[in-house]
């Protein structure tokens, strides 16, 4: 038995709070988790860095699909350096450069040695780190070659036409078909691991719930759920399900909102317009049941910010009647509208392996026959008693993620009857015990895949430090190769069915 399978033999029963274990890894445990990864026995879930009095640290949270169980594996960086995962699995080659950027922490042999959340601006470099002196100028970005005849390159962004966040698209086509796509991100560094050190739990929850603001509730229920681990907190039954009904309620709101913007990008506004307002009414209905229009602060350690009442079932209750008499319509126009099939099948093809490869979730991973589903794989009440499908299709274009998301508006409205009809009573917040010193890891699934909080408190209670993975982090590479053999004109398309965060990624 090796060192890995050693370790998640050993680990904690089923159920159990704090069921994955946190390890220190010496050289052959890390080699060994490299080409564990290589070979897809196990699945990245995320890599961040810290620095200590004594030397820096990088983990890796690591996912084994078949055990259905995961591991935080600590790696101590001598001289502040450790051997790169990224040169034998990519998926890790930007939160390599991003944890480089931030803590000055060095992947031995990384195959890509540009920065990529430091745009020379900061006024430090490596600021949750060993800080060093600003960039004297920012210096200019080597983008990404290529070869051959009659090619030009097309740059779009950051600023971008419409209400949209920044990012560079660098495009290389011959004629109109794109032979490489290279992004480049991090406009939208807000500092929120930095501004999490030292904070207060009430402080750093709030953090958490804008680190993407449309995936709200699912940041504050992870980090919810990893303080109450750490604490070891009952959280009241009551809280429990409501939480969930607003995870629904979120998941509702925006592939609503998507499915009619990506009618939109291929010119089909009828749809926008329907769909447009059916997210409205589901944003209506939020603020009318828990005071905010995204149930921001909401979800908060211990439970929720306050009741539903029997006002608030109404309401639901009329919500989830409206889209069941006006969504099965737009589903079939949708699939008889054939200038509309004709920009959306086939176009922007996520490989299946690639999906694979790069533990790609929500929507988009399962478009492409990968159809892992936090709520499924890794219940966490109450969806544990709960029934639903998790929908997955093999072709990975954007005719599947639109099928995705209309299934899982079909299983998100079943949910929450589901809710509704055994919500229980009681509390609906329990207070939070004694600070202790701890850590913990919680995986939820936000509508556009899972979403992760690692937490360490110290024995104040204040954050020692917290790293959030977005699942953009994993889909963001593939629509690089989404898009290579389409047409520019499809890019906008197939970068509205992926609709990955960039406030998410850029932290």
């Amino acid at each position: 038995m090796t060192k890995l399978e050693d370790l998640f033999a050993a680990k904690t029963t089923p159920g159990a709070r704090l069921s994955w274990p946190h390890v220190t890894a010496d050289d052959v445990l890390w080699q060994e988790l490299i080409g564990q990864l290589q070979t897809g026995a196990l699945v990245l879930l995320s890599l961040w860095g810290e620095v200590g009095e004594n030397q820096g640290i990088v983990r890796a949270a690591i996912l084994d699909e078949a055990q259905r169980t995961g591991a935080v594996i600590a790696y101590a960086c001598a001289g502040g350096q450790y051997p790169a995962i990224s040169r034998s699995h990519p998926p890790a080659l930007r939160l390599e450069r991003a944890v480089r950027d931030l803590f000055g922490l060095m992947p031995i042999g990384l195959p890509d040695t540009r920065p990529w959340l430091d745009h020379g601006v900061w006024p430090m470099r490596h600021p949750l780190g060993e800080r060093g002196p600003a960039h004297a100028l920012p210096p200019a970005y080597p983008f990404l070659t290529a070869e051959g005849e009659g090619l030009h390159q097309i740059p779009v962004g950051p600023v971008h036409a419409g209400v949209i966040e920044p990012g560079h698209f660098r495009f290389t086509a011959s004629g109109e078909t794109v032979v490489r796509l290279e992004q480049r991100l991090g406009y939208t560094h807000k500092g929120t691991e930095g501004l999490m050190i030292g904070a207060d739990i009430e402080r750093a929850a709030k953090l958490a719930g804008r680190v993407s603001g449309d995936s709200t509730v699912a940041y504050a229920l992870a980090f919810s759920q990893a303080v109450e681990a750490v604490l070891d907190v009952d959280v009241p039954a009551q809280a429990v399900w409501l939480r969930a009904l607003m995870a629904e309620l979120e998941r509702l709101a925006n592939h609503l909102g998507d499915i009619g913007a990506i009618c939109n990008d291929a010119a089909f506004a009828l749809m926008h317009a329907h769909c447009a307002v059916l997210r409205e009414r589901v944003l209506r209905t939020a603020m009318r049941c828990f005071g905010h229009r995204l149930m921001m602060d909401r979800v908060v350690p211990g439970g929720v910010a306050g009741d539903l009442g029997a006002e608030g079932r109404a309401a639901i209750n009329d919500l989830i009647a409206e889209i069941r008499r006006a969504f099965p319509n737009l589903v079939e126009l949708y699939d008889n509208t054939t200038s509309l099939q004709d920009r959306t099948v086939g176009t922007g093809i996520v490989d299946p392996g690639l999906a694979r490869q790069f533990g790609c979730g929500g929507f988009i991973g399962r478009a492409a026959g990968r159809g892992f589903d936090t709520r499924h794989a890794l219940p966490y009440p109450p969806y544990d008693t709960l029934r639903f499908e998790v929908p997955v299709m093999a072709e990975g274009d954007v005719n599947a993620r639109v099928w995705i998301r209309i299934r899982e508006v079909e299983q998100s409205l079943s949910l929450i009857e589901q809710i509704l009809d055994q919500l229980p009573g009681g509390p609906v917040r329990a207070d939070l015990p004694e600070p202790r010193a701890g850590e913990a890891v919680a995986l939820v699934e936000g509508f556009r895949g899972d979403v992760l909080v690692w937490l360490s408190l110290d024995a104040d209670g204040l954050v020692r430090r917290c790293h959030l993975r977005d699942p953009s982090w994993f889909q963001w590479p593939l629509l690089e190769a989404a898009i290579d053999g389409n047409i520019v004109a499809d890019f906008p398309l197939c970068n509205k069915s992926f609709n990955c965060s960039y406030s998410g990624q850029d932290l």
